[in-house]
């Protein structure tokens, strides 16, 4: 079996994320200007689809590709069955 993407170094993306959202927790108990709450949850859902992405192409790069290069049809045709199944289901990437 192929080595897997561990996605390690999104953790540290994740972390920063969960600091703004407890940033927006706070900002919400402060009352603070709704055009505020706004923005800083509009950045948080942008560095969430970053972090998406990333994992994504990461999968594409290393697990698709390893299956693809293989000898069996069946995890080819999977792998690209997978991949149009989350296009479909998420939209683009």
């Amino acid at each position: 079996m192929p080595n897997l993407t561990t996605h390690e170094e999104q953790l540290e993306f994740l972390k920063k994320i969960e600091g703004q959202v407890r940033g927006l927790q706070n900002m919400i108990r402060q009352k603070r200007y709704c055009v505020d709450i706004i923005t800083q949850v509009h950045s948080v859902i942008g560095a969430l689809y970053r972090v998406k992405n990333e994992i994504f192409n990461k999968h594409l790069e290393s697990c698709v590709v390893n299956a693809l290069k293989g000898k069996s049809k069946s995890e080819k045709e999977g792998k690209i069955t997978e991949i149009i199944e989350l296009i479909d289901k998420f939209g683009r990437f």
